[in-house]
């Protein structure tokens, strides 16, 4: 249990004991500095510590945020400063020097006069901030957080905490500060009250994400009857689990329950729904006597290379120094402008946009339809928001860090085979053009699935391409990746990648062939975006072992056309199959490890927003 030690002289009529009670916080009064630094080295190291002024004016949530939130090893509003087990021994040394510096037990308002704190953990924070401390300050707005000096600033003090509601301004900070049209107008006005119900009964944000996806699962499946009622059942249910989506993000803000854990299974959910759903589409679809297997894949890989993109884009730009363009100022000026906001947010499809509109279409009319729909939308705006990402990498000045580049390079998933040749080129690859790692990315790419294409299912040369693909894959990544447009080559290098699979399971025409790719390139997608969301939380890239195990994106490209030529049709479709299972459970053994060590390790607790809601 946490421990709160109470400093200063306490007030009649003071209810900070109880509040901090009510936020889980065990109490215990300190006579002084030195009382405090005594009960501070009592408390167990594996605890929350807090040191709070007695006389600490102010309201519950303004305590919450800055004592409770786990993300932040050290944290500080006024009258309060707090410490993870991570961060005690920082804030150790800060009581000790003080400890010292007032001698000992004296009083503490002796030192009011000299223009030093007379609040104890005031002094604290500001020893802290002299130390290089990150001591983060949360934005109370409109909340208060004091230590009245006098009766007559404590009487007003508490005339401003009766003036503002809390629970309002808790309400309303669960809700993303940014957020699509259909949430934020939709969704939100309600789903806060929902994620407030969960709080007051003892749900963790990890039970609504888990029914968001058994939900989102019976969507699925009642897709996959193929009749009418099953079509309007799974549209409302997909909405309802989107609204449950919703909740759990609102619930963790709401809450101050942020993890690991949380923030992995949150992501990671959010792409196993949208995906099994387009699975049940179009198992829906053949129980009707339409194949729209390809639609289904082809939406998926459209959606998890959009995905790509933003992901890339922002590790290429996440640390970069002059980072402006003139793309990017006339950017913000549209965002000054109120309805071109929401325009803009619309139409690049965002999830809640995106759902509404899948919901609706199943309702309504077929998968076929629903398909086409999804795979115009997200076409449009992938090449809306990669264009104005192109001109602004283009026009802006930056400088791109060892990070970034190292960022990139993870993305790019590059397996054995790249890795060799990249060695081999690396030194002529740095009298190469800027251009040059984009520029022949999507060159390779593009001959191994025209390739595929064009020639009849079982002839040698797709394979002869995904050769030449795997030389420009490792000439891709010869050099650190800090040119203007080297975020391009991780979203080129997933395209071809799925899109080899795609062309390839439909040019076998045999049933089957089609889903077995569907849960081929479900599988690598997880890989990615694993890799993903350990590079966000702070983890770095999967294990090298992963990457070379399951090949690398090159290596499974070179394997699959192979496959292709020396294969049947049907025994293609066995081999896409065998290949699927295979990388999934490799995969997903590792992955499941990997985040649940981390949550039971400590690992700082993070709360990735992700795809705009």
């Amino acid at each position: 249990m946490p421990t709160a030690i109470l400093t200063g002289q306490p007030v009649p009529g003071s209810s900070i004991e109880s509040e901090l009670r009510s936020l889980g916080f065990e109490v215990r009064a300190a006579s002084g500095a030195a009382d405090a630094e005594l009960l501070l080295a009592q408390v167990s190291a594996g605890e929350r510590v807090a040191l709070v002024d007695a006389r600490f004016v102010g309201h519950l949530h303004s305590l919450r945020l800055g004592l409770t939130d786990p993300r932040f090893p050290l944290a500080a509003v006024p009258g309060a400063v707090t410490a993870r087990p991570e961060a005690r021994q920082v804030l150790t040394r800060a009581m000790a020097r003080e400890n010292l510096a007032v001698g000992g037990p004296a009083p503490t308002h002796v030192r009011a006069g000299e223009g030093i704190p007379e609040s104890l953990p005031d002094r604290i924070t500001a020893a802290l901030d002299a130390d290089g401390a990150d001591v983060h300050r949360p934005e109370l707005g409109s909340l208060v957080a004091a230590v009245p000096a006098d009766p007559q600033a404590r009487n007003e003090a508490r005339q401003s905490v009766a003036a503002v509601d809390d629970e309002a301004v808790r309400l309303k900070s669960a809700v993303k500060a940014r957020d699509g049209f259909v949430t934020t107008f939709f969704i939100s006005p309600y789903s806060r009250y929902l994620a407030r119900w969960c709080a007051r009964r003892g749900l963790t944000p990890n039970q609504v994400t888990t029914a968001s996806l058994i939900t989102a699962l019976i969507a699925a499946g009642c897709a996959a009857t193929g009749t009418r009622g099953g079509f309007v059942a799974a549209g409302v249910l997909l909405i309802a689990s989107f609204v449950l989506d919703c909740t759990d993000g609102q619930l963790a803000r709401y809450s101050l329950q942020y993890s690991t854990l949380g923030a992995w299974l949150d992501a990671t959910f959010d792409r196993a729904k949208e995906y099994a759903y387009y699975a049940g589409l179009a198992l829906g679809a053949a129980r009707g006597g339409d194949d729209v297997w390809a639609l289904a894949l082809g939406a998926m890989v459209l959606q998890t290379c959009r995905h790509v993109v933003d992901f890339s884009f922002n590790e290429a730009n996440h640390d970069a120094a002059a980072n402006t363009s003139p793309t990017a100022a006339l950017s913000d000026k549209l965002d000054s402008v109120g309805w071109t906001v929401w325009v803009r947010r619309m139409i690049v499809l965002p999830i809640g946009e995106r759902w509404a509109m899948i919901a609706v279409l199943t309702a309504v009319t077929t998968p076929r339809i629903t398909f086409y729909a999804l795979l115009v939308g997200c076409a449009f705006a992938a090449t809306y928001t990669t264009a104005g990402r192109v001109l602004r990498s283009l026009t802006r000045k930056a400088t791109r860090t060892d990070r970034a580049a190292k960022a990139l390079a993870d993305l790019a998933d590059s397996g054995p085979l790249a890795e060799a040749v990249a060695a081999g080129l690396r030194r002529p690859a740095r009298r190469l053009p800027g251009f040059t790692a984009p520029a022949v990315a999507v060159l390779g790419g593009l001959a191994v699935v025209v390739t595929a294409a064009v020639t009849g299912f079982g002839g040698p040369w797709p394979a002869v391409a995904a050769v030449a693909y795997v030389l420009t894959s490792g000439l891709a990544v010869a050099r650190p990746l800090k040119g203007a447009l080297d975020w391009l080559v991780p979203p080129f290098l997933r395209a071809a990648e799925y899109g080899t699979v795609l062309v390839l399971a439909a040019k076998a025409d045999v049933n089957g062939a089609l889903p077995a790719a569907f849960g081929l390139v479900a599988a690598v997608a997880y890989h990615h975006y694993d890799t993903v969301y350990r590079i966000r939380g702070g983890a770095g890239a999967p294990p090298q072992w992963l990457v070379r195990t399951i090949g690398g994106h090159e290596g499974r490209t070179l394997v699959i056309t192979v496959l292709a030529v020396l294969l049947t049709a049907t025994q293609f479709k066995v081999a896409l199959t065998v290949l699927a299972v295979a990388v999934a459970l490799v995969v997903l053994v590792e992955s499941i490890r990997f985040w649940v060590a981390a949550h039971r390790g400590g690992a700082p607790a993070v709360h990735d927003e992700g795809e705009p809601a």
